[in-house]
């Protein structure tokens, strides 16, 4: 399936408009990854910890909106958009959603 963020596919038409299908995933942050990343933030670097959440939680939302756009009947999703947020009380919350248009190309 190919996901763009652009609102087409280059040499291709876009033959049917299924609607907008999304992905959302919320983790948790757990309190290893948080005082590696206090540290981090102290004397400087970069938290893998952090990093390596952040991209499961996309590439698992990405993966979702994908199921739901081929559930469609779609083979493309244009018009992709992708959002992150902190949540909860204490911060300890990612939240990843990503949204875009599930389509049909000629």
């Amino acid at each position: 399936m190919i996901i763009t963020t652009t609102n087409g596919v280059e040499g291709r038409q876009v033959t049917d408009y299924y609607g907008i299908v999304f992905g959302e995933v919320i983790t948790g942050i757990n309190v290893l990854k948080d005082m590696g990343a206090g540290l981090r933030n102290f004397f400087g670097g970069r938290s893998q910890g952090y990093e390596e959440e952040l991209t499961n939680a996309r590439e698992e939302a990405i993966a979702e909106m994908q199921a739901r756009a081929e559930k469609l009947g779609a083979d493309a999703v244009i018009g992709m958009k992708m959002d992150y947020e902190v949540l909860g009380s204490d911060n300890g919350m990612l939240m990843v959603t990503c949204s875009g248009t599930a389509v049909k190309l000629g």
